[in-house]
């Protein structure tokens, strides 16, 4: 079964003309179909009812009417026809039934008064306009009279009447002076409805002769003035003098000049009235009382309250206005007038009456041929309305009959029509108080079926979102409506689809296989007709990144984001708006394509933004707040309360927080007594409390002021409370840091920190001094000083201990008893050197030293420790004597022992002791004479490999900078190298150690050999360097390699080549250091020298450390200098010139001995090269 509901008029693409009745057919407001269907007359427009016109002007009075075929128009006259084609004054525009009577010409608009009805008919019926009455506005003059001045009594009542002339309509009343000024109005002197001028009670104030009442014609334009009313008022001193001589002194200054009097009411008079007013006018109530003091008016309704929102006071409250009453307000309304004598009222009985009003008014009916339907014409009123039917203007009782037609009271029933039954039915309800008159048209038409909507409409919809397609239709009989889904599809049924009564087809929940055409179907039994539709489900719009939550500080800057995904086929509009307004008109505020950004953020920043998005399908929206915070404003109204000697409570209100909660309070205070212009911290307090008990001390004259913290920061500090100046008292402490120290062997230095200001507590600030030897039976010796914080005490014993004390006292007095503090007169040196001084040499780097301690009475001092100064005297293997530099070591306390690193072996050396106090060193002991052992040698100081044949080498070297001993023989290794960069047998040498140069026999042709050369002592071996070197091919190369290295351009060519060699060697250096492996190391670690190894830990001296790098082959040929010379610098701690050359330790004798190898090792060439000579050539081709 079909769903069927009515659509909303906001969700249906055509408006519809809706009829009542359920058999009843709805006619479209589509302007073709209406051009083409035959229509009865209604009436479109016409003039009031009451319809009063200007004298002046052309009287228009309006009837419009449409209908198929347009309709004609013909009035009548107070009940007769009105012939205006016999009046040249009247005239009717041309389409229209309305009537224009020319009075600007000659006519007049009395001659034209009366009730005037309008009547459009065509071949359907004859529609008919209300009774319009037609009165021209009048606005006499006043009547001529003469006005007598007004004498009062000063507090009596008064009132000055307007009396209007009586106009049409009625004018408006208002009081002015001869100046146009109008005049002052108050709850003493008011106008009241009737435009009367009431005095509750008249002052000498009221004294003038202009009082002037007038009367406004709006519909004329014209403004009627009446006489001026003079207002003369007298008092007791205004009494004639006679009346006066016969009154005693005591009479006249015993009276009351002015009367008092109760209320009494000027308007309405009486104590009730009564009042009928129409339902929906405005009911107004007034009361005006006389009386002194003047009397105040109020309201109540007896049995019910006012109406709350209808009700409203006017005119000082003596006007009650209720507005659109009804019969609910109806009821008796009191007002009462009181002053301080008494009270009056008054009841008005209000009666709501009401002229006839729709209930069901009676609607076009459109019916087929053969179809049933009902005129209903339903009105209420009070009294109850009676009601009539007309048919086309006539009294349906005296109309042509219609068998199909039957009257039921308020109510006309329509069966079988058929098209001669097209009329227009009038409908009249009234009553004594006015009447409704109501045209509606029975039109019986045989249409076949129509369909409104285009053909091929597109319809786009958004996914899960209803979609409704059209299918405004019209036909006589009320076609049916089918939907089909594509052109041969089957009949739409089922609960996913909703079916309106107007035609629409609803899918609630359109999805994408929604997309495609739709065919609309209408027949009835004169005919069939159909009409396909399109449908395209779209994605929504979607934000995918909504704006979030901000805090933001003030001059901030902040971002809300609103990333979108949307149909690619939609083009949406981005709006951002703040509190659901638009963005301010600001160039702080940077709209971006999926941001809004603001610069320089202020506290009217401060809201939600929302960011909406639009397409023409949809629109979607987020929305978030942003809060701007700051530091808080500072407090303000600082108060002092409770002020005592020693403490005051401070009170304060906070500032704006600015959005952030204030966390807590800073109090600070001022002494404007001893440190003005600077401000101290006192306390602090959580930021929920707003005062503060302050502890204070005396003799300060204090200030202060808050300082409001929150999350931000600091808040400004508030504006400083009054002054609070304490009393002077005795000092509370004693000045602090008290310390005993001599400057000199004969005195002792007392110092201490001095009170500040505030705690001296008074004026007259000083302080008394005290010591007195310890452990000596003596007496205190006290002297008082003032603005100072030392004290020199003279001729003293050397370094004895004092008890000291400092106290505090002002002109009160003094401050409690200090406590007492040790200190030492002044040191003098040592008197003796240490004795028993013993050296135990450990081994060729280390000694340890030994010493009695010297009696503590002789340090004359605080014992700092004991200094050992020592210095090499001779190094036994050399001849050559350095510059002594002697080397002090501190052993702190009372130490008697202690080690001396850093020795150098095989050396002889000298020492001393001393023992060392505050004041200095004392005599060194005797000098102590010692001697290194033996060492291991440093590393030979170069190794030179020259001459170079086809089988011989010539090997050259220096013997080590510090041999650390004597030297008992040299130790060469070498092992020839392949092509492959493997290591041949290795052969060992021993040369006497008193040789400087060897040749090397009988070795392989243009090979490349690598040698290991270091020098032994008695101890052991030392440190060694290596080299590699190739033996040549044969003379004639080697002579043709040298003439070509003699060639200019060769030698530019190699110093290219070297400079770039020596960048590369930087940069390998760097990336070494750096942690970088090269492949190269890899290769090289395997060609390590086998014989070396560290030493073991158990012959007493340290490892020798050797880096396996010094044992690799070169790279692709020799990168050794011309000479074969590797050289090492005398310096001890000098670095060799190449990278990765240094590998240095600490060696027996603690200096730092670096192992130089000169370069780093080079791997043998490839290919052919192993039979080159190493010529520069050799070199060149290496890199190449």
């Amino acid at each position: 079964m079909m769903k069927k509901k009515s659509i909303s008029a906001s969700n249906a693409s055509l408006v519809l003309f809706l009829c009542q009745m359920i058999s009843a057919l709805d006619v479209p407001l589509d302007s073709k179909l209406l051009e083409e269907l035959s229509q009865p007359p209604t009436i479109t427009q016409q003039s009031p009812k009451d319809y009063i016109v200007d004298p002046r002007e052309n009287i228009v009075i309006q009837c419009e009417a449409k209908g198929k075929p347009p309709p004609s128009f013909s009035w009548t006259r107070n009940g007769t026809h009105f012939d205006i084609d016999k009046d040249a004054q009247v005239t009717m525009k041309p389409n229209s039934g309305t009537l224009v009577i020319n009075i600007m010409n000659g006519g007049k608009a009395e001659a034209y008064e009366g009730v005037y009805q309008c009547t459009a008919r065509n071949e359907r019926g004859a529609a008919i306009s209300n009774n319009i009455v037609i009165r021209p506005s009048r606005s006499p003059l006043w009547t001529k009279e003469k006005l007598e001045p007004n004498q009062v009594r000063e507090g009596d009542s008064l009132v000055l009447h307007c009396r209007p002339p009586v106009g049409l309509p009625p004018p408006i009343i208002f009081w002015m002076d001869n100046a146009f000024q109008r005049l002052p109005q108050s709850e003493r002197v008011s106008q009241g409805l009737n435009g009367d001028l009431y005095f509750s009670n008249v002052q000498p104030e009221d004294i003038r002769e202009d009082y002037i009442c007038y009367a406004r014609f709006n519909h004329t334009q014209t403004i009627q003035q009446k006489q001026p009313i003079s207002v003369k008022v007298f008092s007791m001193d205004s009494l004639n003098d006679t009346i006066a001589a016969n009154l005693s002194d005591t009479d006249i200054y015993g009276a009351r000049p002015v009367t008092e009097r109760q209320p009494v009411l000027l308007t309405p008079t009486g104590s009730t009235s009564t009042k009928v007013e129409l339902r929906g006018n405005v009911l107004l109530l007034e009361c005006i009382a006389a009386g002194l003091p003047t009397p105040v008016i109020r309201w109540i309704k007896e049995g019910g309250e006012l109406p709350a929102n209808r009700t409203f006071f006017e005119n000082f409250k003596k006007t009650l206005k209720i507005i659109d009453v009804s019969e609910a307000d109806s009821g008796n309304y009191k007002c009462i007038a009181r002053n301080t004598l008494g009270s009056a009222h008054h009841v008005i009985s209000v009666t709501v009456k009401a002229a006839p009003y729709w209930i069901t008014a009676p609607r076009n009916l459109v019916l087929s041929p053969g179809e049933d339907g009902t005129l209903i014409c339903r009105a209420n009123g009070n009294p109850k309305p009676s009601i009539s039917w007309l048919a086309n203007g006539v009294p349906i009782a005296i109309a042509p009959e219609d068998p199909s037609r039957k009257v039921d009271g308020d109510t006309i029933i329509f069966s079988h029509v058929q098209e001669r039954s097209s009329a227009v039915y009038q409908c009249n309800a009234s009553n004594e108080y006015g009447y409704l008159l109501a045209n509606a048209f029975v039109n019986v038409l045989a249409e076949p079926p129509r369909i409104l909507t285009p053909a091929n409409k597109l319809y786009q919809v958004i996914a899960d979102s209803p979609a409704l397609l059209d299918c405004a239709y019209f036909g006589s009989p009320k076609p049916e409506i089918e939907w089909f889904k594509g052109v041969k599809g089957s009949i739409l049924r089922g609960s996913e689809y909703i079916f309106h009564d107007n035609g629409t087809l609803e899918i609630p929940v359109a999805q994408k296989d929604s997309t495609g055409a739709y065919t609309c179907v209408a027949r009835n039994k004169l005919g069939k007709i159909q009409n396909e539709v399109q449908l395209e489900i779209k994605d929504p719009t979607v934000i995918i990144k909504q704006p979030e939550y901000k805090v933001i500080q003030r001059y901030g800057q902040v971002s809300f984001e609103c990333i979108i995904k949307h149909d690619s086929t939609l083009l949406p509009t981005v709006i951002w708006l703040k509190d659901n307004d638009e963005l301010p008109d600001d160039e702080r505020f940077l709209v971006g394509k999926d941001n809004l950004t603001i610069m320089n953020v202020t506290d009217k920043d401060d809201g939600t933004y929302t960011c909406i998005v639009n397409t023409t399908l949809d629109s979607v929206s987020a929305s978030a707040v942003l809060t701007v915070v700051a530091r808080p404003n500072p407090p303000f109204d600082l108060e002092l309360t409770g002020q005592l000697e020693r403490s005051v409570e401070l009170s304060w209100i906070p500032g704006d927080e600015n959005n952030s909660p204030i966390t807590n309070f800073v109090i600070e205070y001022e002494d404007g007594l001893h440190e003005p212009g600077v401000w101290h911290y006192q306390t602090e307090v959580p930021g929920t409390q707003t005062t503060v008990q302050l502890k204070l001390s005396p003799y300060v004259n204090y200030s202060f002021r808050v300082i409001a913290v929150n999350e931000i920061g600091r808040s400004q500090p508030s504006e400083p409370s009054e002054q609070y100046l304490t009393k002077s008292a005795n000092p509370d402490e004693n000045p602090s840091n008290v310390q005993g120290i001599g400057s000199e062997p004969d005195n002792l230095v007392i110092t201490w920190e001095s009170l500040k200001g505030f705690q001296s507590n008074g004026p007259g600030l000083q302080y008394k001094v005290s010591w007195r030897q310890k452990d000596v039976d003596d007496e205190w010796t006290s002297v008082i000083v003032a603005n100072v914080s030392k004290y020199i005490v003279s001729g003293t014993p050397t370094f004895v201990p004092y008890e000291i004390k400092v106290q505090a006292l002002n002109d009160l007095g003094y401050a409690p008893e200090p406590s007492e503090v040790i200190g030492h007169s002044g040191e003098d040196l040592p008197m003796v050197a240490p004795g028993n001084v013993q050296v135990h040499v450990i081994n060729s780097t280390l000694a340890k030293v030994h010493w009695d301690p010297v009696p503590l009475k002789t340090v004359r001092g605080h014992l700092q420790g004991y200094k050992v100064y020592y210095w090499k005297v001779q190094s036994l293997s050399r001849r050559s004597r350095r510059h002594v530099e002697k080397k002090i070591l501190t052993f702190r306390g009372n130490k008697t022992f202690g080690m001396l690193p850093g020795l150098e072996p095989y050396s002889t050396y000298k020492l001393n002791v001393r023992v060392a106090n505050g004041k200095g060193e004392g005599p060194a002991s005797p000098d102590k004479v010692f001697r290194t052992p033996e060492g291991v040698p440093g590393s030979p100081s170069f190794l030179k490999i020259t001459n170079p044949t086809l089988d011989s080498l010539t090997l050259e070297w220096g013997s080590p900078t510090h041999p650390n001993g004597v030297l008992t023989s040299y130790i060469l290794k070498f092992q020839p190298i392949n092509n492959t960069h493997e290591l041949g047998p290795l052969v060992e040498i021993r040369i006497p150690a008193n040789e400087s140069s060897l040749i090397l026999k009988n070795l392989n042709y243009s090979t490349r050999y690598k040698f290991y050369f270091n020098a032994q002592t008695s101890v052991g071996s030392g440190n060694q360097i290596t080299e590699e070197a190739v033996t040549i091919m044969d003379e004639a190369m080697a002579s043709r390699q040298v003439d070509i290295a003699t060639q200019g351009w060769f030698i530019g060519l190699m110093c290219a080549v070297a400079l770039l060699i020596l960048i590369l060697l930087i940069v390998c250096f760097i990336r070494r250091n750096k942690g970088g492996k090269y492949p190269v190391k890899e290769k090289e670690d395997a060609h390590a020298d086998p014989e070396i190894q560290p030493m073991k830990e158990d012959d007493g001296t340290f490892g020798e450390y050797s880096d396996a790098e010094d044992h690799k082959p070169l790279k692709k040929g020799s990168r050794t200098p011309s000479d074969r010379t590797v050289k090492k610098e005398d310096s001890d701690d000098s670095l060799v010139d190449y990278g990765e050359g240094v590998n240095g330790q600490f060696n027996e004798d603690g200096s730092f001995i670096g192992q130089y190898s000169g370069k780093k090792e080079k791997e043998p060439a490839e290919g052919n090269e192993s039979s080159e000579a190493p010529s520069p050539v050799n070199a060149m081709n290496s890199f190449v």
